[in-house]
């Protein structure tokens, strides 16, 4: 046996039913091992035993079903935007069609005959061209023997249509009395299941964004250095392991690679979550998509661009994305065992009619029970407590983009924060000094020609003590990642860290060392002064807590769910603030790999939820089974989450878990109501207790009893607007 893996863009699957047909039509044909396919990121993943089975045979029988195997990623994407443009196109025209024959049936505009043939004409669009797809996917469903909810869209809606368009053409088949049209509702049913499609779609459409922004991160072009010292700007992607490049003050480093010459503060916020830049010299390693703060550096590439730490990260986004959603399609399972039964018991309900001689019975009986059947209430249980979920989370500051994790909040186990930005504030900030304000004015003055961030905190802090005038600056000299030297009259300050000081052969003072050793022992960041070889004291700076995150912490373990830190800050600042927060578990210094390494192991034991607001976070709020970033957050990261905080509140996470539990509670109640009714109808339908109660059940009745059963559906559905979260 020769195993091989293969992995396959997949394009035209329109709901999970086509990635399961994929699936079971596959695992029958021999040499098929093992096949996974997403509809939610229309990839598949196939392993096949060459031997028996070639990757054509493959895409062969995958284009048989009636789909593409799309080699190029680009060419997938143009082929998702199309459907997702149809399906949108699809729902807005049967909408509107639809709100047309309602109008039409309560406005009494034109006479009956003409209000009927208007009303055929609007409904019979809605039928064939917003129901296409729902007639093409059940012969695909019934061609693999699946029986989902598109045979029963199909089924119940040609029933009302047809048993419509016979009474309206050749009334005089039927009775006076059964002389009906349900044209209204077999427009109903196919304009509110498209829209719970659509919104399934959109929420699939927009999961792909992130993927895109993520892979122009890193420069497209890079300064490389030729042999003979030139520069020569050339494409990023055609860098070879052992290249030479320049990064210049303020540019992104192009690739992976180590420090050959010079030194720089480098922004790793992406890649560690490290509020504060990095210094880096001589044999220090750089990552592609970090920016040089200031300082310029020459860089010996590393990796190639296929293998740098970024293209690792849009990897195991890939693979995140292409995950199986645990979702538990509860109305497509029940589906196929209830079509056929439906099936089954609309033709026994004819032969037995017609076997008593009542072969007009045995028509109206017949059609009954399929229109009885006829799967609006159940078409609607799921979409429209959804739209009402989402519709409430957004007053809520929620923007719920993936609908469908709403059945998976009420049972994470892990609650998982990023620090930097989520729990904190991701500001630098002044929180206390010991220098005396009469230093203020040149400490102003120096620290206001530096664009680096400890530097614009410390102006922040002065100016908002009191207005302080400016003074000239001599010989000022920025010194990468360790401070500031420069003059003023001829006085020597010194602004910057500890081995700024040391090098510089000043020693800190008792009266100030004591401030100095408290600030770092809370895990504070210290700036020191000096003046003419003698300390003046230093500045703390922090990064404060959200004014919520105490709370919230403590309302996730009253859910029973275990809060856990994860950061690629350093050990000290991590402890300090998880034991601010009294979280017990904290993982720190972690770079995104590891942090994706670390939500996989913890998924072993139980669901994940992942809150993060960097891009260094967007690997790992795809891989969590449900991913929440704030609103504050990159563009990248708001596109792999399945849920935005708008209003960057942290306590909006708490509400998320309470309406994921009264939203299932409200889907379980419309399921149960809609099953219910269909166990009682059918039967009045079939005629079963016509001898007890004397009276048929007839089209009309049962038009009017699906109507009722969907109205109920809706009503209880709305609850959730109003219920308290």
């Amino acid at each position: 046996m020769s195993k091989e893996k293969i992995n396959l863009n997949i394009s035209g699957m329109t709901c999970v039913n086509c990635s399961n047909g994929i699936e079971n039509f596959l695992k029958r044909k021999e040499g098929v091992l093992d096949t996974k396919v997403s509809f939610a990121s229309n990839e598949g993943e196939f392993t096949i035993d060459t031997d028996l089975f070639s990757k054509d045979n493959l895409i062969a029988n995958i284009e048989k079903l009636g789909y593409k195997v799309e080699e190029d990623f680009s060419k997938l994407e143009k082929e998702q935007i199309k459907s997702f443009e149809k399906l949108k196109k699809l729902f807005f025209t049967s909408m509107i069609f639809t709100l047309g024959i309602f109008a039409l049936v309560f406005l009494n505009l034109f006479d009956d005959k003409t209000t009927k043939m208007i009303i055929f004409l609007l409904a019979s669009i809605v039928q064939f061209y917003g129901g296409a797809r729902f007639y093409l996917l059940a012969y695909k469903s019934l061609s693999n023997r699946n029986y989902d909810m598109n045979v029963l869209v199909a089924l119940g809606t040609s029933a009302a249509y047809f048993y419509s368009t016979f009474v309206l053409f050749l009334p005089n088949l039927f009775p006076e009395h059964l002389r009906f049209i349900y044209f209204d509702g077999a427009a109903v049913i196919i304009t509110f299941v498209l829209l719970g499609r659509y919104l399934e779609a959109r929420s699939k459409q927009k999961a792909s964004d992130f993927l895109k922004k993520l892979m122009n991160l890193a420069p497209q072009k890079a300064n490389k250095i030729l042999e003979d010292g030139q520069i020569k700007t050339v494409l990023a992607n055609s860098l070879e392991v052992g290249n030479c490049i320049l990064i210049k003050s303020g540019e992104k480093i192009p690739a992976d690679g180590k420090i050959i010459e010079g030194k720089a503060d480098i922004d790793t916020s992406m890649i560690t979550g490290e509020a504060m830049p990095v210094f880096k010299q001589i044999e220090d390693e750089v990552l592609s998509g970090t920016l040089n703060t200031n300082g310029v550096i020459k860089v010996k590439v590393l990796k190639q661009s296929k293998d740098t730490t970024l293209s690792k990260i849009i990897t195991l986004l890939k693979s995140a994305q292409s995950k199986q959603i645990p979702i538990s399609r509860f109305a497509d399972k029940i589906a196929n065992i209830f079509v056929p039964t439906v099936i089954l018991i609309s033709i026994i309900t004819f032969i037995v009619w017609t076997l008593l001689g009542e072969l007009q019975n045995a028509i109206l009986t017949s059609i009954s029970v399929l229109i009885i059947s006829c799967p609006c209430a159940l078409g609607l249980a799921t979409p429209i407590a959804i739209v009402s979920s989402v519709s409430r989370g957004a007053k809520e500051g929620l923007l719920i983009k993936n609908p469908e994790i709403l059945e998976i909040i009420k049972d994470i186990k892990y609650a998982v924060f990023d620090k930097t930005g989520t729990l904190t504030k991701g500001e630098i900030s002044v929180e206390n000094t010991d220098i005396d304000p009469k230093y203020f004015s040149s400490i102003l003055s120096i620290e206001s020609l530096s664009e680096h961030p400890i530097s614009k905190a410390i102006v922040n802090y002065i100016k908002q003590k009191k207005q302080f005038s400016t003074v000239d600056v001599d010989n000022i000299d920025i010194i990468a990642g360790k401070g500031i030297k420069a003059k003023i009259n001829d006085n020597e300050f010194l602004l910057g860290n500890e081995k700024l000081l040391l090098e510089n052969s000043v020693k800190i003072e008792d009266k100030h060392k004591e401030f100095f050793l408290k600030e770092l022992d809370k895990a504070n960041g210290a700036i020191l002064v000096s003046i003419n070889n003698k300390t003046v004291g230093s500045f703390s700076l922090i990064d404060k807590l959200k004014d919520d995150a105490i709370s919230l912490i403590e309302n996730i373990k009253n859910e029973g769910i275990e809060p856990i830190l994860l950061t690629g800050d350093n050990k000290v600042t991590a402890s300090k603030i998880a034991e601010q927060l009294k979280i017990n578990k904290v993982y720190s210094e972690v770079i995104p790999t590891q942090k994706y390494e670390i939500i996989s192991n913890l998924q072993k034991d139980g669901k994940v939820m992942f809150v993060g607001d960097g891009i260094n976070d967007a690997p790992s709020i795809k891989k969590a089974d449900i991913g929440i970033t704030l609103n504050s957050g990159s563009d990248i990261t708001k596109d792999a989450g399945d849920i935005i905080l708008i209003n960057n509140e942290l306590l909006s996470i708490s509400k998320s878990i309470n309406l994921s539990k009264q939203s299932i509670k409200i889907i379980k109640q419309n399921l149960f109501w809609a099953f219910a009714y269909n166990a009682v109808g059918i039967p009045l339908a079939a005629g079963l207790f016509y001898s007890l109660l004397g009276h048929m059940l007839t089209p009309m009745y049962a038009g009017i009893a699906m109507s009722f059963s969907s109205v109920s559906v809706v009503l209880n559905s709305l609850r959730l607007k109003i219920k308290k979260i």
